[in-house]
């Protein structure tokens, strides 16, 4: 998922918010601008729209805490940083099984970092659901972003690289990117939740702008030696 900012700063002064960095739900008291996944990993190219890997659902992840699995997740991390990203599944980097990673602000401004495998999403019950009209991008559609329709809080369950169970819970922007990747899982994009207009116009902004996005990209990942 592509990095957008819209509703940040709306925080109730009246109640104590605790604005340590979330990592794998849990806060902690320091961490770094770049994550320790980021400062190991390699860069890989991202998967573009109309990829096949991208329109199919995943595997399960069936081996859990492999060099392979954590090597991967690793890349997933430095990938996400270098393309700008908040959020980033494994198909986006052509590897067809159900992980992604994230390090996505909510609109509290708090930071959330981590990876989830074999994730199940759930959503409020319709009484109780909130839907929330707000640009979203994606990394594998370049350059391009229109409102999408999402709820304003969602849970995802599933595991670590370990096999440890985690329950990652979020509102707002972050809500949205635990909905955007886990669509990703199941082989979907945004664009499937659009209009045929506006799907439309998404394709054209990505052809206009996707040339342009690929060199910063590289030039992102040149500054940083990888």
């Amino acid at each position: 998922m592509a990095v957008h900012h819209d509703r940040s700063g709306r925080v109730d002064r009246r109640v104590h918010v605790d604005r340590r960095v979330r990592v794998q739900g849990r806060p902690v008291d320091a961490y770094p601008a770049l994550s320790p996944e980021a400062e190991r990993g390699s860069v890989r190219r991202v998967t573009v729209l109309g990829e096949e890997v991208l329109s199919r659902p995943c595997r399960q992840v069936t081996e859990f805490g492999t060099p392979e699995l954590s090597a991967l997740i690793d890349d997933m991390f430095l990938t996400m940083h270098v393309a700008d990203g908040a959020g980033l599944a494994a198909n986006q980097v052509g590897v067809d099984l159900r992980l992604f990673v994230y390090d996505c602000p909510d609109d509290q401004g708090i930071r959330h970092v981590g990876h989830l495998i074999n994730p199940v999403l759930e959503l409020p019950p319709p009484g109780n659901r909130q839907l929330v009209d707000e640009f979203e991008g994606c990394l594998s559609v370049p350059g391009a972003t229109m409102t999408v329709s999402r709820t304003d809080r969602a849970v995802v369950r599933g595991f670590d690289k370990g096999g440890a169970p985690l329950t990652i819970e979020g509102t707002g922007y972050f809500a949205r990117c635990l909905q955007h990747e886990t669509d990703h899982l199941i082989g979907h994009t945004y664009l499937d939740r659009l209009s045929k207009r506006d799907r439309k116009d998404a394709l054209r902004q990505m052809e206009d702008c996707r040339e342009d996005v690929f060199a910063r990209r590289a030039a992102k990942a040149a500054g940083l030696g990888r």
